[in-house]
């Protein structure tokens, strides 16, 4: 199991779930991704799913990844099928915290090799490059995504009016 924390400074669980809410934007935010083709109405309520690409050239992939539960501005688990690996389980949580909140980000296998695969070795390499990617500042960190889809949505809200 993988578990990452972070508390993002000056933002409420209501900025964060935004984010999360708005599933074109797991598109510049979940590594791999290459397109997100649908987002089911309703999303992310349980049962919707996000359809994307994953990878590149002759290694493309359609997948899906499932709402199983949520909880408004403070939990969302999700399945995220990752051929040819299997799937994950992946829980959201944020929690506000005295000058932020808290995310956290919990992750395992659920099906498939990976699954098999998973042990406490494996986890500490996933650890060390999630952590480095949780800190690194590029687009691809929630952070800097947050900021980035909330400048996207004041520029079409002022090319609409």
């Amino acid at each position: 199991m993988t578990v990452n924390r972070r508390v993002m400074r000056g933002l409420t669980p209501k900025a964060v779930f935004d984010v999360l809410r708005d599933g074109r934007s797991y598109r510049e935010w979940v590594v791999g991704t290459r397109e997100i083709r649908t987002v089911e109405q309703g999303w992310p309520e349980p049962g919707t799913a996000l359809h994307y690409t994953v990878g590149y050239g002759p290694l493309r992939k359609d997948d899906e990844t499932r709402s199983l539960s949520y909880e408004p501005d403070h939990r969302l688990e999700l399945e995220a099928h990752a051929w040819p690996a299997g799937s994950a389980r992946i829980e959201l949580r944020a929690e506000p915290v005295e000058d932020g909140t808290l995310v956290t980000i919990d992750e395992h296998p659920l099906r498939g090799p990976a699954r098999t695969l998973h042990n406490p070795a494996v986890d500490a390499l996933i650890d060390l490059d999630a952590w480095a990617a949780f800190e690194a500042e590029n687009p691809q960190t929630f952070l800097n995504m947050y900021v980035f889809s909330m400048r996207r949505r004041s520029a079409t809200k002022a090319a609409q009016q």
